[in-house]
């Protein structure tokens, strides 16, 4: 059931968002499906999935489907659902991703220096959250290029986190799938498929902050909600959006940005 008055300027687009059944993905599957897409989103825990499905069909159309961004042979299961369900896909969101609690619960108050950083730590956040971007974007590319249409948006987060101290290896990751997202527009630019960059603009409301750290930076308001997703990319799945490629938008100053664009498309 569709519970938002806007209109469903998305009717007939589907949508496919990793590291969904939380955070950022979460937002952006419920923006999606309210506004009229049919929507899958995938994770690597089936019960956060079941649980997060639940809670995403009352906004529309939104099903799930386990798969790990690192596994091939995983990615092209969900490959293989989406050809079989619904034979052409109009928007991939490479969205999974996990944080620095995972190499330094207290990354935030406590930084560690690189050399501290555990191999097995590096590999697995890099895995995730920059090989894994092209992994999902390598099994799916064909698809739209033999569509001769498609988008795809890649999540990132602000430069602060790329040069800041104690953020190896998450600061690389996330500047290295921007570096990967400027070269796969231009790789499939001759072949009518948008590809461009969306973040928050701000420390969101995700599970990658620690508890503790949380509820302080709540008190504060300094946390942006993860809604903050929701317009831009709407925008981007939609054909409003069309032939806007290689930008990198940062939600919070999403208005402006498309005033810009709009100004100088006129």
């Amino acid at each position: 059931m569709n519970t938002s008055t806007a209109p469903a300027v998305l009717e007939g687009k589907t949508a496919l968002i990793t590291g969904a059944s939380s955070g950022l993905g979460f937002a952006m599957a419920k923006a999606l499906a309210a506004n009229g897409a049919s929507v899958l989103i995938t994770a690597r825990s089936e019960d956060k999935l079941k649980e997060a499905v639940q809670q995403l069909q009352q906004y529309g159309d939104v099903q799930g489907t386990p798969m790990d961004v690192r596994d091939e042979d995983s990615i092209n299961k969900v490959l293989g659902w989406v050809k079989a369900q619904w034979g052409k896909l109009d928007i991939l969101i490479n969205n999974a991703g996990i944080g620095m609690r995972t190499v330094n619960l207290n990354f935030l108050t406590d930084p560690k220096p690189f050399y501290e950083v555990s191999a097995e730590g590096f590999r697995n956040l890099i895995d995730t959250n920059l090989t894994g971007y092209f992994l999902v974007a390598k099994a799916f590319a064909p698809l739209l290029v033999a569509q001769g249409k498609g988008k795809i948006v890649n999540i990132s987060m602000n430069h602060e986190t790329m040069k800041r101290k104690g953020f190896i290896p998450y600061g690389p990751s996330r500047a290295g799938a921007e570096s990967l997202s400027y070269i796969m527009a231009e790789d499939l630019k001759e072949n009518n498929i948008d590809v461009n960059m969306l973040l928050p603009g701000g420390a969101t409301e995700t599970g990658m902050i620690p508890e503790g750290l949380l509820e302080t930076l709540k008190d504060n308001s300094f946390l942006l909600s993860p809604d903050v997703m929701a317009e831009p990319i709407v925008f981007l799945a939609s054909d409003e959006s069309n032939g806007i490629t290689g930008e990198r938008i940062v939600a919070t100053d999403f208005a402006a940005w498309k005033q810009t664009m709009q100004t100088q498309k006129n």
